[in-house]
Formats: structure tokens, sequence, C-alpha cells
């Protein structure tokens, strides 16, 4: 299914006897993109039509630990009230490797007054889309996800290492674009392929990155909801193919050190709902006025929303010079050095690709992120600064460099916080600083081995 496709409770009940589903997996998404849930049978699932679960599950962080006090218990009720989850039809998925025919569906979080939940995920990004389907623009966006492949590592204190392929051999070398070192995990592939097609997930090309075992697919372009659940089945799919095979596979914005680190890449364009036309163009096919305001929308809120596409302590290794990866918001035609590229394409697909965005982001914030910026510039007219044309690698740093700076300056941004919602920055922020903290106990072997003795 996708978000194309609209489906009712009636079309979801024939769905499952179609296929004789016998158990359904009831999915949300938490802020890490995480699947919290239950499993219920077919019977239950069509009974209830939704479950319960308690406010925080969707506000947890990476370590499965919450905040003992502050600010996040001004949204979170400290009496661990439940949601109300009520599953959306359109989501529906089978899960291919299931033993028993068992379904996969996503689950909208409401309060017990029928509204949406305003720190869930999937409700954040409903919140901008409604935001651009009042001024009657439909968002278009196209993601492309890179991820590594490695060899099975149970002990955190190893370093990663690629996995062996079909010849018996690990790679040791960049293989950008080979399709010798893709036919290396030919069958985990066809796998993935296998999977995706049966959960009807759009997925286009495949290739090999640069780093050593790291690999990009994309996606075709679509409407924001519909690929952010598409992106959140595909990185569990992807998990879970690599198990079967031996390997994992790993969305870290910077798995292995010395290697390039991971992206999500999202392109993006806005449709005139009235006319179905791309209003990036005007009609002498030249760039039009909102394109530029989208882009200096990026330019002007990018650098205060970093924290939430650059989640972790591990994402800013991968925002560093010299590692392909953007370390300001330059934007430019057909640059991939920039942070925001233009790709040459024809007025009818002129878009933005934000390259910032990290692989570790949750899909449906990062979306919501990107999309926000750029209604911001739209709604404030920003023009962008003049178009980068040479190398902007060499030049000067304008994202955060750390997520504890990156915190501080999406806090001081009231306008992502009027976009985005207050509740939603407030959660956000306090797991991702309670994530910071749990990491700052953490010594690592950088810091024995230069430390201990020298100083």
């Amino acid at each position: 299914m996708s978000e194309n496709k609209t489906m009712n409770f009636n079309d979801l009940e024939q769905w499952l006897n179609e296929r004789r589903v016998t158990e359904v997996e009831c999915l949300v998404p938490d802020l890490t993109g995480v699947a919290r849930g239950k499993i219920l049978p077919r019977a239950k699932f069509t009974e209830d039509r939704g479950m319960r679960l308690p406010q925080a599950i969707v506000a947890m962080g990476v370590t499965g630990e919450f905040p003992e006090s502050g600010p996040y218990y001004d949204v979170i009720d400290p009496t661990d009230k439940d949601m109300q989850l009520r599953p959306d039809p359109s989501s529906v998925r089978i899960v291919p490797w299931a033993t028993d025919p068992t379904a996969q569906v996503i689950h909208d979080c409401f309060d017990h007054d029928g509204k949406l939940v305003p720190f869930a995920p999937r409700s954040v990004l409903r919140k901008v889309c409604e935001l651009f389907a009042a001024e009657g623009l439909q968002p278009i966006v196209a993601p492309e996800l890179e991820f590594y492949l490695t060899a099975r590592n149970t002990d955190p204190n190893t370093l990663l290492r690629p996995p062996v392929g079909r010849s018996g051999r690990a790679e040791t070398s960049r293989q950008a674009y080979s399709i010798d070192a893709v036919n290396e995990f030919d069958p985990l592939f066809e796998e993935i392929y296998d999977y995706s097609d049966k959960m009807e997930l759009n997925v286009d090309t495949l290739i090999h990155e640069v780093g050593a075992g790291q690999m990009e697919i994309n996606f075709f372009h679509a409407q924001p909801l519909g690929l952010a659940d598409e992106v959140f089945f595909f990185k569990r799919t992807v998990r879970e193919a690599a198990l079967r095979h031996d390997m994992y596979a790993t969305f870290m914005a910077k798995p292995i050190a010395g290697e390039p680190g991971s992206a999500m890449h999202v392109h993006q364009s806005l449709l005139d709902v009235a006319t179905g036309k791309n209003v990036f163009s005007n009609e002498d096919g030249t760039p039009s006025e909102m394109f530029m305001h989208y882009i200096g929308g990026l330019q002007r809120y990018i650098p205060a929303a970093m924290v939430l596409v650059a989640p972790y302590v591990n994402s800013y290794r991968r925002l560093s010079r010299n590692t392909a990866a953007p370390i300001n918001i330059e934007w430019g035609y057909d640059n991939r050095t920039v942070g925001i590229r233009s790709p040459i394409s024809s007025p009818a697909a002129r878009r933005v690709e934000n390259r910032v965005i990290g692989a570790d982001a949750n899909p449906y914030v990062a979306m919501a992120m990107t999309l926000a910026c750029g209604y911001l510039g739209i709604k404030n007219k920003i023009k962008p600064k003049p178009e980068m044309k040479g190398d902007a690698y060499l030049t000067a740093y304008s994202l955060p460099r750390s997520l504890g700076e990156a915190l501080d300056w999406l806090r001081k941004e009231s306008d992502l916080h009027e976009v985005l919602g207050k509740e939603f920055i407030t959660v956000y922020s306090e797991i991702k600083e309670l994530e910071f903290d749990e990491f700052m106990k953490v010594i690592s072997p950088w810091e024995r081995e230069h430390l201990l003795l020298h100083v």
C-alpha cells in the first residue's frame, strides 16, 4: 500500500482475508524510529481496531531510558497515561519473513479526547503536511538511503568489519558504483527486493556507495507520510534480511572510522493542488520565487534544526571536513559539495535535495524537519545566499559540531517550535539531553590512549 491508495476498515478486512492473515503486528514508530507495539491475533485486532500503550513508549531514548524530572513531564503525564492507537489502513503490509501469514500495520497515536498526540513522530509530519495543504500545496519527496553491511559483531568494543561476499573475501577498498561489488551480495539483495516487492515498497535503484560495504537504495517520489512509512518498513526489512544472511545492516551515520558516513538525502518539490504543476518553476521554465524562498528557508533554519536529523553523538562524526558530507548549508545546481543541491532537471521536475540528513534520522522527523524549514522560507519570503559554484567543502562550517551544541541551537529557534509543535520540541530535546548525558559517562579508547599518561 502507499499513501496514494486510500483504504477504509472494510478494505483492510478484505485485504487481511485475501491473505489469510492470522496475526497482526500493531506498530507505532517511536522517536528513534524503532517499531514499538503489540502482536495481536487477527480476531482480536478486528474486534478492537486499535490498542493502548503508555504515552512515554513513543518518547523514550535510544537506550530505553526516560528523564527522571524536568520539562519532559510538563508534556508527558507523570501518571503514565495511555494513548489510544488507531491503525492506518493504508499502511498495511505483509510480513514477508513470518512463518504464518502475518500483517503489519502502522498506528497513529491519539489522546483520550481524540486528538493526535503532538510528540509522536507521525503526528509531527502530519502537522507539517497540513500546513502546506492549507496553502494549497502538496509536498513530494524522494529519499535516498545509505547503509553499511558489516560482518556480525556481538562485542561493542570490537571494530566493525565489512562482511564476506560470494567470493569468500571481504572488501578492503572503496568500490563506488561497482556492479561486481554489489553482485558479491546478490543472494541478500535478491531477498531484499523480494521482501520489498511483497510489501509493495516503491524502491528504485540500488548502488554501491563509496565506503567498503556501503550501499544506497533510492525510492520513487511520492507524498511524505507514505514514503516515511516506506523508509520505516525498509530499515526493518534490510536488518532482518541481513541477519538471515549472517551479517548486519546498520544505518548508523558513521559506523566505521576512515570510511564515509551514511546519509538520507531527501529530494523535495511542491505541487499546486489545483493544477498539479510544480510551483518551483515558472511558466517559462525558470526557477520561481517560491523555489528561491524554499531554499532560503532551508538555509535559515537547517542549522537550528540539525539535532532533528543528526540525532546522536555519532551523527556529528559524519558531518566533518573531508568525509564526503556537507559541513554547511550553501546551495548550488548539480553541486554535491553543498548541503542544499538542486539537480539538473526539466522545469516540471525541479527539486531541492537536502544532503545534511543522516541515515540514522527518524524518517518522519527528518521529512517534517526539511519541509518545515522550506515552509518557513516561503511564509517569511526568505531570500537565499548567492549560489555556491565552487567546492563548499573548502568553506567554513555553519552547522553545529556536536549534539550538545545542536540542542542549544534548537531550543533558541522559536519559529521551528511553532511549526513542529512546542510539545514535540520539549520532549525531543529532553530525550536527547538524556542520551548526551549517558554518552558522557563513557570513556573512549582515544582518551585512554592519549590522556592516560600524558596529562
